[in-house]
């Protein structure tokens, strides 16, 4: 398919996501039962169980591994979807190179990213090499096992990973070649490194140690994040306020510095604000794009419902947690 044939049934796919009704419905429910019932009205209800409560990660698992599989083989150019799924691809790396490292069997916590199957992943963490493994994951697999022979020791190994995602994100991004993209991939990358600046400043990290961790592929400089490590949230606050992002920033400062439950639901919005101008598209990947995290942020709520629900938080409480809906 081109983008112009693939995109009306992306749209048909956009109709089968909760509205903001059932939403609502869902969070003002007296309990669990009527989240399920709620649920299997939707395209959810093919997977519920009778163990739904407790069995509600596989069940979403279970309907975006089928979403992987249905566009993978449709979408002009494959990588636009693994761009996506990536972040599963990686997480797939940490926990099966530590448990060949460990000698132990970390199967259960594989995740499908459409791609690349659970032996294929295993098989290059054994060989160094597997056929059709893209490079960067080859040398990310290597650069965590040179780590591990000069250390013989596990720290690192998820910042070394949590780096090479980044980085293999913005160069997929440019070999993909479409600009909207690239500008998304580089607001994510922007994002996570806020994230872990004003993380590392609240557990007093050291800017030796923080140079490590963020990444140099964003928009804002790594090097005017790391000179905010040893100082105050406060004064980070500040910095982000004269940023692209700095609109964004004003609305999660509490008193005089950042509110860091907050931030990460507010960097989940303005990627989903970002892929409205989807909506108008007829070609390019961005529909796809779009579906995905459409998706993925329906489940982020979904989670966020069940669970508060589950632990005992208030309707209020957990609608302070829920991201914005797609097309809201």
């Amino acid at each position: 398919m081109t983008y112009h044939e693939l995109n009306p049934l992306i749209r048909l796919k956009e109709m089968e996501l909760l509205t903001s009704e059932q939403m609502s419905q869902m969070l003002e429910a007296a309990d669990l039962k009527t989240v399920e019932g709620i649920l299997s009205g939707t395209s959810y209800g093919i997977y519920l169980t009778v163990d739904f409560p407790d069995n509600f990660e596989k069940i979403f698992e279970q309907a975006e591994s089928d979403l992987f599989t249905e566009l993978v083989p449709l979408v002009p150019d494959p990588n636009v979807i693994w761009i996506y799924t990536m972040r599963s691809t990686f997480h797939n790396l940490k926990a099966l190179i530590k448990a060949e490292l460990l000698k132990q069997n970390f199967d259960e916590l594989y995740l499908f990213d459409g791609f690349y199957s659970l032996e294929k992943i295993k098989t290059a963490i054994r060989n160094g090499r597997a056929t059709g493994l893209p490079e960067c994951l080859l040398e990310s697999i290597q650069e965590v096992r040179e780590h591990f022979e000069e250390s013989n020791s596990l720290q690192g190994i998820d910042i070394i990973l949590d780096r090479n995602y980044l980085s293999c994100q913005r160069e997929l991004a440019e070999q993909i070649g479409e600009p909207e993209l690239l500008a998304e991939v580089i607001s994510f990358i922007d994002f996570t490194n806020i994230l872990m600046t004003a993380r590392g400043i609240k557990q007093k990290r050291t800017r030796n140690f923080m140079s490590t961790v963020l990444s140099s592929q964003g928009s804002i400089p790594k090097v005017e994040l790391l000179s905010y490590i040893e100082t105050s949230l406060e004064q980070l606050t500040d910095y982000l306020r004269s940023t692209d992002y700095g609109e964004m920033i004003v609305t999660i400062v509490q008193e005089t510095s950042l509110d860091l439950t907050q931030l990460e639901r507010v960097c989940d919005d303005y990627l989903t604000k970002f892929y409205e101008a989807a909506q108008t598209q007829a070609f390019g990947p961005l529909p796809v794009l779009a579906l995905l995290n459409a998706k993925a942020i329906e489940m982020k709520n979904l989670r966020l419902i069940i669970t508060g629900k589950q632990v005992g938080l208030s309707t209020k409480q957990i609608r302070e947690r829920m991201r914005v809906i797609y097309g809201t």
